[in-house]
């Protein structure tokens, strides 16, 4: 299932942080994303110019209006800016119960400036135990360590602990946190000198402590990490990461994954001046492209429509013209026959082939039985034509073109793959029963339909109802197998489908080769 997932956090317009980061994180990690909107700011890659906070009584609104219509399977909660927004996020938190919620608490400027104030940092005490997961960055964690202490003389916030310097120390105080407050805690350890950014999940309440290695990667294109990673470990912690029983170590370490490659990918965007923001699809664009792949019904007409030119030259052939009006002469016909029927005998190998190769059982029988077909049915006819005849054309060796034609299929037969294989199969089915279609249909003229016309058995294969629907078959494989695969693998077996196409071309084209070649001049 799909993992819902609301976003409860401030606008970034410059995309790289706040919901906008959300979304693309749930969205990239295979969720669907939802956003409320707690604050919106004036901001790019360069910093902060102004914030505005809408009344928390439209956030209540927001929530309640999703609440009320769509099952949330996880809650990421960023930007609070204030008590009173705290507090309405903290009531409705407790009133639906989202089964997963991850803070990713917004309390430290970058000049190192508390933005709370200290009732709203008091408000944070009350959420942190509705959180399954707290995921502060350093100086946000050193604030938390903080809070829940009795306050200062005189009412002043309590005094936080100086920011860790070393691993050990951030670990300290996410232990700290996690122990007073009864929530997971992400310890992150991106912004330690050194060539490492550990990141660490300690949970008091089972004393565990699961540390994450990774290497420091040199980049400027930090904007709107924490923002990424949190909302990625909601979504991944919704889905039941790898189905474990305790999805977090296995969403934090798939996160970490996915938010690291986008790390590496950020520079490539070219967003701002500044801090630009990581590449949040940049692994999803490489590995499934950007363009929506077709339907095989758009394959089919794609296809068929891109060797118009073959099919109109193969209609235009006197090889053609002359076996619909029965003027074909014997000689050429027998030899047509021949090459045939040497093309048969090595076409059934490759079928047989595609069925050793078929994916499934559906695919195994039907080329299969595509082969026992060519071997029994149209070669026997094929026998039988042959057989009361004796004359040059109808025992000739396989010609050059007959040679050609087989020697494409057998050698893609040979590089093993499947798809493109049966590609390269289909025009021999698909344009020989449009060929018979047309032919039963009078399109070449009503003299193919006369019962005496002198080759009227052999038409009657063309147009066989039995052929019409294996063509149907091997039409739904073919282009079933190009619109699963990815846009370089399509390529490859409409190149090879063109290519057996073209053969067809020149194979219709060869018992007439001097006529052709003068209706082609």
């Amino acid at each position: 299932m799909t993992a819902r997932v609301l976003s409860i956090a401030g606008s970034d317009p410059s995309g790289g942080a706040g919901i906008q980061a959300d979304l693309k994180s749930i969205a990239a990690v295979g969720g669907y994303g939802m956003a409320a909107i707690t604050a919106l700011t004036a901001q790019n890659t360069r910093g902060v110019r102004a914030v505005h906070v809408p009344p928390a009584s439209f956030l209540a609104e927001q929530l309640d209006a999703i609440s009320d219509d769509i099952a949330i399977d996880a809650v990421k909660l960023g930007m609070l800016a204030n008590a009173e927004v705290i507090g309405v996020v903290a009531e409705w938190l407790g009133r639906v119960r989202p089964p997963v919620v991850v803070l990713d608490p917004v309390m430290v400027a970058t000049s190192g400036d508390r933005l709370l104030t200290l009732e709203a940092e008091q408000a944070m005490c009350e959420l942190l135990p509705l959180a399954d997961l707290v995921t502060p960055n350093l100086a946000e964690l050193a604030v938390l360590a903080g809070l829940g202490e009795p306050d200062e003389p005189g009412g002043a916030a309590p005094t936080a602990p100086p920011v860790a310097t070393t691993w050990a120390e951030a670990i300290a105080q996410a232990e700290t946190v996690s122990a007073r407050f009864g929530v997971r805690v992400l310890a992150k350890g991106g912004h330690l000198g050194g060539d490492t950014a550990p990141d660490a999940l300690v949970d008091a309440a089972s004393a565990t402590i699961v540390e994450f290695a990774g290497s420091r990667i040199e980049t400027t294109a930090t904007h709107g990490t924490g923002c990424s990673l949190s909302s990625a470990i909601a979504t991944l912690a919704a889905s039941g990461a790898n189905g474990e029983s305790d999805p977090w170590p296995a969403a934090v370490t798939e996160a970490r994954r996915w938010l690291r490659e986008s790390l590496r990918h950020g520079d490539a965007l070219a967003v701002g001046g500044g801090h630009g923001p990581i590449s949040h699809f940049a692994g999803l664009w490489s590995r499934g492209g950007t363009r929506t792949a077709p339907t095989p019904a758009e394959v089919e007409v794609e296809w068929w429509a891109s060797i118009r030119g073959i099919r109109d030259g193969i209609d235009a052939l006197p090889l053609i013209r002359s076996l619909a009006d029965g003027t074909l002469a014997r000689e050429p016909f027998l030899g047509y026959l021949a090459q045939d029927a040497h093309y048969l005998r090595d076409y059934a190998r490759v079928l047989a082939e595609a069925s050793r190769l078929a994916p499934d059982a559906a695919g195994q029988a039907f080329w299969a039985n595509s082969a026992h077909g060519s071997i029994i049915g149209e070669l026997e006819l094929h026998t039988g034509w042959l057989g009361r005849e004796a004359g040059t054309a109808a025992s000739a060796p396989p010609d050059a073109t007959t040679t050609a034609y087989l020697d494409h299929l057998l050698a893609t037969a040979q590089r093993g793959d499947h798809a493109v294989l049966i590609a390269a199969l289909l025009p021999c089915f698909w344009i020989y029963t449009d060929l018979g279609e047309r032919l039963a249909a009078g399109e070449f003229g009503d003299a193919a339909l006369d019962p005496a016309h002198p080759y009227a058995s052999w038409l009657a294969t063309y147009g066989d109802p039995g052929f019409a629907v294996a063509t149907r078959e091997a039409i739904g494989f073919v282009t079933r197998a190009a619109a699963d695969a990815t846009p370089e693998h399509r390529a490859r077996m409409h190149r090879a489908f063109v290519a057996s196409a073209r053969h067809e071309l020149a194979f219709f084209a060869a018992p007439l080769a001097s006529q052709t070649a003068a209706v082609t001049a």
